[in-house]
Order: structure tokens, then C-alpha cells, then sequence
């Protein structure tokens, strides 16, 4: 049965190193639903956090194959119950929609927050699940978006074991 999974890589920083972890997912027929890229909380150890939609053999042979790529430290999966996670979305809409309080009273129905008024346009910052933003995407059409865009999924464990202690175990 396919569930939402969310796959932590842990990598060293290198040139490439993107690309041959999504080339793991390629070459087993899985669509990334989205990917970010950071820093984590170890020096020099760089997150991946990858969702997808997939079978929990599918997902747990991706883990093991990512494992093997050449500086992949650690790769973990997760379900949705074992995670905190929320995505980042931005919305920039005309500035001439603001001459009635109608979209004032969206965004504070929504928790978002404006980031910017310019004289053509303003930019509005929700953070939340995909339904959430995706909601209020809806909620926005009808005033004009000029612009939208979300972030991949940012999540931590809630299982309280650290990574470097992982490291240390390795």
C-alpha cells in the first residue's frame, strides 16, 4: 500500500552530491514529491529531506541503495506520525486588492503574515502542511496571484536520538 514517507540523508558536502542521491529515486522509478537541502546540526554535514509517495519495501530498498552512494554518512526514513514537519509558502499578490479589508481578513483567518507592500504588489508568508497553503493559494486566486511558490518539506524526528550520536556509532 502506498503511504508519504520522508527520507532524511545525511551527506558530506560535495560538488554532485544532489544528483547522485536523486539518481537513486530515478533509477527506481520514484517521483520525488519534494526535496530541500541544508545544513543540519553537525559542522560539514549537510540534510536532505526528500518526500515520496511509495510502498514501505520501495522506500526502505531507496534507503539501503543511498546508503552505498559514496559520501552518504546516514540515510533514515520516516512515516508521517514520526515527524514534525512544515513547508514555507510565499504569495504575492496585487496591492490594488487591498482597497477592501476582504484580503486583510483571508490572511488573518489563515495565520499568514505580510512581508512586504509595494506600491504594485504585496507578499504574503504562510508556513504549514501543503493542504494548508495550498488552501489559502485558493483563498487568494480570486484577488490576482502574481506569484506562488512552497518550499520543500522541512521536518525533524521526534524520536530524540541526535544525529550525532549516529556519527558516533558509525
Amino acid at each position: 500500500m502506498e503511504k508519504t514517507y520522508t527520507v532524511s540523508v545525511f551527506t558530506e558536502n560535495s560538488i554532485g552530491m544532489m544528483n547522485r542521491v536523486t539518481i537513486v529515486f530515478t533509477r527506481r522509478h520514484l517521483n520525488i514529491d519534494s526535496i530541500t537541502a541544508s545544513e543540519s546540526e553537525v559542522p560539514g554535514v549537510f540534510r536532505y529531506t526528500i518526500v515520496l509517495r511509495t510502498t514501505r519495501q520501495q522506500v526502505d530498498k531507496v534507503v539501503g541503495q543511498l546508503e552505498k552512494v559514496i559520501d552518504v554518512i546516514k540515510a533514515f526514513v520516516h512515516e508521517e506520525n514520526d515527524i514534525v514537519h512544515q513547508e514555507v509558502a510565499l504569495y504575492k499578490i496585487r496591492t490594488e486588492t487591498l482597497t477592501n479589508g476582504d484580503v486583510e481578513k483571508v490572511i488573518r483567518e489563515h495565520h499568514a503574515r505580510v512581508l512586504t507592500v509595494d506600491p504594485q504588489f504585496m507578499v504574503i508568508e504562510k508556513t504549514g502542511h501543503v493542504e494548508e497553503t495550498q488552501l489559502l493559494f485558493e483563498k487568494l486566486r480570486p484577488y490576482g496571484v502574481l506569484e506562488f511558490a512552497r518550499s520543500g518539506r522541512v521536518a525533524v524526528t521526534k524520536p530524540m536520538k541526535e544525529l550525532s550520536t549516529y556519527l558516533e556509532e558509525i
